[in-house]
């Protein structure tokens, strides 16, 4: 069975990312940790026993930052659950791991402890301290699994909410706890 990394990423603009650490940390400042954690999880995660591929807003990205040796497409329209719903869609079947490119203590024995719980699982999130998930995989079979529709992205119940589509017949893993970071407290 096919695996697939899946890397969500914004395109690296001055103030167009970590909107919420610039109020802390200033544009440039924020705009620098964006860049430098995305760079370093690209290469301590990218190559592996999996195909990466760097999914990016906006969709007309053209610059030269991201790795060329990682096929990118882009992420479309719609809130965030829609963005992820349509990678699990459209990347060809097997088993797909997805994460943010804003959690810095990611390291590859993450992304294959999420694969390896995909092998009696058909979901596997990461959760966060902060009520939310930075990582979710799914083993895509024949039924679909969709459970991102009407979630509040980026609150304490963001996991919750998640969760609760899910069907209770799905079985459902859960991997190590990390946090992204989307204030100066967390940067600490």
């Amino acid at each position: 069975m096919k695996k697939h990394l899946v890397i969500f990423v914004k395109a690296p603009r001055m103030g167009r990312v970590k909107t919420r650490l610039t109020k802390d940390i200033g544009n440039f400042k924020a705009w620098r940790f964006y860049r430098r954690t995305v760079k370093g999880l690209v290469k301590r995660v990218g190559k592996g026993k999996w195909k990466t591929i760097i999914c990016i807003s906006p969709d007309d990205y053209k610059g030269s930052f991201f790795d060329k040796r990682y096929s990118v497409m882009a992420q479309g329209g719609g809130d965030l659950g829609q963005r992820m719903q349509r990678v699990f869609d459209d990347v060809p079947k097997g088993k797909l791991v997805l994460i943010g490119g804003d959690i810095p203590t990611i390291e590859k024995h993450h992304i294959t402890r999420a694969f390896d719980a995909l092998k009696n699982n058909q979901v596997a999130f990461g959760p966060a301290e902060d009520g939310g998930f930075w990582l979710v995989g799914m083993r895509r079979t024949r039924n679909r699994i969709a459970p991102f529709a009407n979630v509040r992205w980026s609150s304490e119940d963001t996991m919750k909410e998640t969760s609760a589509n899910i069907k209770s017949n799905v079985r459902v893993a859960y991997v190590d706890m990390l946090n992204d970071v989307d204030t100066a407290a967390d940067l600490s």
